[in-house]
C-alpha cells in the first residue's frame, strides 16, 4: 500500500455534487493498493498514519499525532499512486491493484481506521470524486508499506 497524506484544517469529497465525506482538522489520505498488499499492510500503514507526529505543539514543533489532537481522517482511493511514468508520456498503471481486490482492501483500511481513531470518512471507490481541502502548512508526506 502506498499513500500520500496531507495535514489539513478541513477537507471534503463529493460525488455528483453531493458531499459524501467531510472532516475538520486532521489528515487527508490518498490511498493506493497493489495486488500483493495484505492485512498486515493495512494495520501497519493505518497505525503509522494515526500515530505520526505531524501536528504542532505549543512550541510549534511537530510533536502531536492525530490521536493526540483528536483529529479526523478522510480517506480517498487513489490507484494513480501506482502509476509508472518511467517510459513514454502516458503513465502505466499495471502495478495498481485489480479493482475488485483494491476495493476490499480500501474498505478494510477504512474500517480499521474507524476502529482505531474514531472519525474516518471516505470517498466512494471508483467514483469520479472532487476533493476540496485547506492544507495546513502545507505538510505532505508519502508513505509506502513496502519501504
Amino acid at each position: 500500500m502506498k499513500c500520500v497524506i496531507q495535514r489539513v484544517n478541513r477537507a471534503s469529497v463529493s460525488v455528483d455534487g453531493k458531499i459524501c465525506g467531510e472532516i475538520d482538522k486532521g489528515i487527508l489520505v490518498f490511498l493506493g493498493v497493489c495486488d500483493d498488499d495484505n492485512d498486515q499492510d493495512i494495520k501497519w500503514l493505518a497505525d503509522k498514519i494515526i500515530g505520526l507526529r505531524i501536528f504542532e505543539d505549543e512550541s510549534e514543533k511537530m510533536n502531536f499525532s492525530l490521536q493526540d489532537i483528536g483529529g479526523e481522517l478522510l480517506i480517498i482511493s487513489q490507484f494513480t499512486l501506482f502509476g509508472n511514468c518511467k517510459k513514454g508520456r502516458r503513465p502505466d498503471f499495471t502495478q495498481a491493484g485489480k479493482p475488485e481486490f483494491a476495493k476490499i482492501m480500501y474498505e478494510k483500511f477504512i474500517d480499521y481506521c474507524q476502529k482505531s481513531c474514531g472519525k474516518a470518512e471516505s470517498g466512494i471507490f471508483g467514483a469520479d470524486m472532487k476533493v476540496d481541502l485547506e492544507n495546513d502548512g502545507p505538510v505532505t508526506l508519502i508513505i509506502d508499506s513496502r519501504n
